[in-house]
């Protein structure tokens, strides 16, 4: 049985994962803006429509720079950047000028960073409805219940192993999904409440049933993320 071969119930296929609407193309999840080339080979895709596929580049770039920024602490040149983003910025002076005005300094002398957290969510939602389609084949279209992000340092001891932990969901994969054929027949890959990484320090992400449906991502091992729906 090949894993990339799904009989899952054909109600749940044939839809724009992102809006319900004709799936006209494919797009990449994670966005290949998140990773470094050379790409990993079989990346995972969702069927979308051709307008979602490019309605979310600007903000999946805005997130992608503003992360490497906040990484290595400078909007300004530096040999840590990575070479997409410096690619991307040295081509987009207002992005850069614009994550650049998010500098900020607090009560202590620190540099903070203030983000423009509706377009992070945004990505963020299109990202969880990519993974859960992809390894559930399970279309969440409505609003989710909760969208959280955050630096994982920021995290205390106890909130770090809880977002890096793993919840036994107490039931079986979507029948015919690439979960359920991994879990049944004992294919290579992440199975329901495993952590699965795109690429080693720069994205991992976990689907998860265990309370609600949930999505975990851990983008450049820095920022922890959650969107859970009922």
């Amino acid at each position: 049985m090949d894993p990339r071969k799904l009989f899952v119930d054909e109600r749940l296929r044939g839809l724009c994962i992102f809006c319900g609407g004709d799936p006209e193309t494919r797009d990449h999840v994670p966005s290949r803006v998140l990773l470094d080339e050379p790409f990993p080979r079989n990346l995972p895709v969702a069927e979308c429509c051709r307008e979602c596929n490019h309605s979310f580049s600007v903000d999946e770039q805005y997130l992608a720079c503003f992360l490497d920024c906040v990484i290595t602490g400078t909007a300004g040149e530096t040999s840590a950047r990575r070479p997409k983003v410096d690619r991307i910025l040295s081509e987009n002076p207002a992005l850069k000028a614009r994550i650049a005005a998010a500098e900020a300094i607090g009560e202590q002398g620190e540099k903070l960073w203030v983000p423009e957290q509706e377009r992070i969510e945004r990505v963020l939602i299109k990202l969880a409805r990519g993974h859960l389609a992809y390894e559930l084949c399970l279309p969440r279209l409505e609003s989710p219940l909760r969208v959280q992000c955050a630096p994982i340092q920021s995290l205390d001891e106890a909130a770090a192993t809880t977002f890096l932990s793993a919840q036994p969901t107490p039931f079986w994969p979507e029948i015919g999904s690439r979960s359920f054929i991994r879990a049944c027949y004992q294919f290579p890959g992440p199975h329901a409440d495993e952590w699965c990484v795109v690429q080693e320090g720069r994205y991992q992400y976990l689907v998860s049933q265990a309370d609600g449906d949930f999505v975990r991502i851990l983008i450049s091992d820095y920022l922890a993320c959650e969107v859970r729906w009922d």
